[in-house]
């Protein structure tokens, strides 16, 4: 299923207060009963959302996330814009980590018209997208293949990342908490993650408006670890203060 603006705006509402009524948000979207109905139902069947009699909260699990495919559809044409705006700021002829993501994988499309780039990665389908491009040279991590969506984690991977320092890490997340931690679900693939932003030059984050006051269970790292935070709508409070303690340089993708 894909996501349309509204619906997009209902599980942003739900993140932001963890449950709300089906009248609250039919208020707060300005749209009637049925339609919040609808757009409920779509979403929690897509697992995205959790119903309860009269309302919905967020799904409760912070141990597991969706599956490639929910995540693939959920905000896509928001990912397509960061991936736009990252690749605009991406120059030529540089060295760049991209790791596991819809999102990151978002942004190698972007990237196919790039020339003289070195991409490392641990995600699977991120080097078969940039090896379409003759102009880019793709170094794929060694590791425990993850079937579910093709990233590598793992000590070896870890070992792998040690050997280079790049300019650029571009990395997605699972989700940014209210105390400015960015977490994932996954500890391999958080000790891979962690790895990748000790070896960058700068570490620019791509996380669309879905993993704001997102729950994870595994630390990755803080927004004071970021260089760069690329988002497709402004962020809810209190990331704005966040960001500026941190001194973040916010990129907001053109619509």
């Amino acid at each position: 299923m894909r996501t349309n603006p509204r619906q997009l705006t209902l599980l942003g509402v739900v993140q932001a207060q963890g449950s709300v009524t089906v009248e609250q948000l039919a208020e707060t979207l300005g749209v009637t009963l049925q339609t919040v109905r609808r757009d409920v139902q779509r979403l929690a069947d897509d697992g995205l959302l959790a119903r309860f009699h009269g309302g919905v909260r967020v799904p409760s699990s912070t141990t597991e996330n969706l599956a490639h495919q929910q995540r693939e559809s959920l905000n896509a044409d928001g990912k397509a814009r960061i991936a736009l705006s990252v690749a605009a700021a991406v120059p030529n002829h540089c060295s760049l980590i991209l790791n596991i993501g819809t999102t990151t994988e978002a942004i190698a499309r972007a990237l196919l018209r790039h020339t003289g780039l070195r991409v490392i990665t641990n995600n699977l389908n991120v080097a078969s997208i940039l090896s379409t491009n003759p102009a880019c040279e793709v170094i794929v991590v060694g590791g425990v293949v993850r079937g579910r969506d093709q990233g590598i984690v793992g000590e070896a991977a870890v070992d792998f990342i040690r050997q280079f320092k790049v300019d650029v890490a571009l990395i997605g997340i699972s989700g940014i908490e209210a105390d400015g931690s960015l977490r994932d679900y996954d500890y391999r693939e958080v000790k891979v993650s962690q790895t990748i932003i000790s070896h960058a030059r700068e570490v620019w984050l791509a996380a669309d408006a879905s993993k704001f006051n997102r729950p994870a269970m595994v630390a990755v790292a803080t927004l004071s670890q970021i260089d760069r935070l690329f988002t497709d709508v402004p962020p809810p409070e209190p990331f704005p203060t966040l960001l500026g303690e941190a001194q973040v340089r916010l990129t907001l993708a053109a619509p």
